[in-house]
């Protein structure tokens, strides 16, 4: 590793690739030694961009990096953290993990430096509320509600594998989210029991599913191509004190009466820039408590496929 900054490549340049891109290149703790996309007219202009940075193949960055961010489709993601994994090269991958599971078990058996890009790792909200669940009582439940008038949503149009059964969907996409939000602060999460219904074409419409975490129930339901609002919307059931997560952000408590909004504060942001400097610690050997890991995103990713078997 070099002495002062880390030396970074980035595999997948989409969206979510291209987000933390244009974050490391600002960020202090990290240099962009190395970027590869399947996609040669984004590569040509990246590369007028950003003429010092080499674009090459995906598999020719283990000479130029000390840690490694993908942002492929899933099913891809085995491959390169594999690779870099078995090189001593540090990884930090999107969510899922994998769609195989074996691919994912393979990945975490792996070791080293692993980490997976969960916003809700470091929100605002999710260390609010680590510190206050003790004060919710007895947890009698969760409850993941999610509603989609597209699906695909219309940022997410340029990767047509969102909405395929292959390797999209939005139990794939967005209930992960509020699967590893819920292992983290409830319990190991498991499926107990869940469906999809598709249309003709493409990824589920409609999913439902009974989970654990813990012992502690967990429903589930999700609609895409409904008359509603897009929508998203978590919630803790205690017996003194229930909370609620609505759009991400939104975090409000009841003690038995109405929802009241709490005004949050905190360094917490969820934003790229702070998960990066979370990968950073683990690069340099301080592992971060707020910073999900391979192990953490293979239960999710068991939790996940189990909807799809």
């Amino acid at each position: 590793m070099t002495a002062t900054r880390i030396r970074l490549g980035v595999i997948g340049l989409g969206v979510m690739g291209r987000r933390t891109f244009d974050q490391a290149l600002r960020h202090p703790e990290f240099e962009v030694t190395f970027a590869a996309d399947a996609d040669p007219e984004l590569v040509d202009q990246l590369q007028a961009e950003h003429p010092g940075i080499p674009f090459l193949a995906p598999t020719e960055f283990l000479d130029h990096v000390d840690a490694v961010y993908i942002a492929t489709p899933p099913s891809w993601h085995a491959r390169y953290a594999l690779l870099a994994l078995n090189h001593g090269v540090a990884v930090f991958c999107e969510k899922p993990l994998a769609v195989d599971l074996a691919e994912g078990r393979e990945m975490v058996a792996a070791g080293g430096v692993t980490a997976v890009n969960f916003p809700l790792s470091d929100t605002n909200a999710t260390l609010y509320l680590e510190d206050v669940i003790p004060d919710a009582g007895e947890l009698l439940g969760v409850d993941v509600r999610m509603t989609f008038p597209q699906w695909p949503r219309p940022f997410q149009a340029p990767a047509a594998w969102v909405g395929e059964r292959a390797e999209g969907g939005f139990i794939r996409e967005v209930f992960s989210h509020f699967a590893y939000l819920t292992d983290r602060l409830v319990g190991p999460i498991r499926t107990v029991q869940a469906t999809v219904d598709y249309a003709d074409t493409g990824s589920e419409i409609a999913a439902r599913g009974l989970l654990r975490a813990g012992s502690v129930p967990v429903q589930v339901s999700g609609y895409a191509g409904v008359a509603a609002a897009e929508s998203y919307e978590w919630i803790l059931w205690g017996t003194r004190r229930s909370y609620r997560l609505l759009n991400w952000t939104e975090l409000s408590v009841s003690d038995g009466g109405p929802w009241e909004t709490l005004d949050l504060t905190g360094d917490g942001s969820g934003a790229e820039s702070t998960r990066l400097s979370l990968f950073a610690e683990a690069v340099r050997g301080r592992r971060p408590a707020n910073l999900a890991d391979f192990a953490d995103a293979l239960r999710v990713q068991e939790a996940v496929e189990a909807f799809y078997q």
